[in-house]
């Protein structure tokens, strides 16, 4: 199940250079593309706001 990211968003940018998976796209909210998604859970705990969880 790949993660995801909520409204709680921040778009701060954290998260991007933690997935080795390059999933991650910016935005508002920035998104996770579940196909290349590898469920480390890097992006998650590296989030500020807590906005990323699995789906």
């Amino acid at each position: 199940m790949a993660y995801k990211i909520s409204a709680a968003c921040l778009s701060c940018g954290s998260c991007v250079p933690e997935c080795p998976s390059g999933a991650i796209a910016e935005g508002e909210p920035y998104t996770i593309d579940p196909g290349k998604c590898t469920e480390c859970g890097a992006c998650a705990d590296t989030c500020p706001a807590e906005a990323i969880s699995k789906a």
